[in-house]
């Protein structure tokens, strides 16, 4: 059953690839519109060992943009239903799901050094800055990260660059602008999935008069998360080929 699952993926990339993607371990922080469309194709096609690192609880809002976000699943844990979701693509599968917020000062709870991919799906600029920090000081680990994915409509706009090359984001700016206050910077380069289209909310709903949220589009999360994992999936075709 598990060779019917992933034959054309082998068809596509041969056995010794496919050894390499089933062997590698992954990590995704944030598993929201963009992490939880990511951690669908990578087990799609074959990745084994994943954490999914989410804090917060599927909530109605969540719905229109958010893999296991459903009418039934509001309430509960994120990272649980998305892990349940992906046992059911493969059973045979090593998933782990962490309930928490990522942050500096609980970095060593999340055992970084184990993995052999860091994917950054954090929307909060202080704990995205402490991630790609961390993440990037290791030689042998790879570092893909998403800027911001809202207020946008335009799939053709989305695009791929290193980290210092980003342009048109706000995230990206202020990222950069923190760490350059700071002193510091990423050890590595990490490429990063953005787009310089910024719309304005146009409704007036009350999740606007929050503050705090910014209008999104399902297709737009999803292309950001299916394209994070089109980088990891071509680095180690990359990788294997050397």
């Amino acid at each position: 059953m598990m060779q019917d699952r992933l034959n054309r993926v082998e068809l596509l990339l041969g056995s010794d690839v496919m050894n390499r993607i089933s062997s590698c371990r992954v990590i995704i922080v944030g598993v929201g519109g963009v992490g939880s469309w990511c951690a669908e194709s990578l087990v799609r096609s074959g990745i084994r060992h994943l954490t999914i690192v989410d804090s917060d609880r599927v909530c109605a809002s969540n719905i229109n943009r958010q893999l296991m976000a459903t009418t039934n699943t509001v309430g509960r844990a994120k990272v649980e239903v998305l892990r349940e979701r992906l046992m059911e693509i493969n059973p045979d599968a090593d998933i782990m799901a962490m309930e928490r917020v990522y942050c500096e000062e609980d970095n060593a709870l999340f055992h970084l050094d184990e993995y052999d991919y860091v994917i950054d799906c954090i929307d909060s600029l202080k704990d995205k800055v402490a991630l790609l920090l961390h993440a990037a000081a290791s030689a042998r680990r790879a570092v893909f990260s998403s800027m911001g994915a809202a207020m946008k409509i335009d799939p053709t706009q989305i695009k791929v660059a290193e980290y210092w090359k980003v342009r048109g984001c706000p995230l990206g700016a202020a990222l950069r602008k923190r760490m350059k206050r700071a002193g510091v910077k990423p050890a590595r380069p990490i490429m990063c999935v953005y787009s310089e289209e910024l719309l304005a909310n146009k409704g007036i709903g009350d999740v606007m008069r929050e503050g705090n949220s910014n209008g999104t589009l399902a297709h737009i999360t999803a292309i950001f998360g299916f394209t994070l994992a089109g980088l990891l999936m071509k680095d180690l075709t990359d990788k294997a080929e050397e």
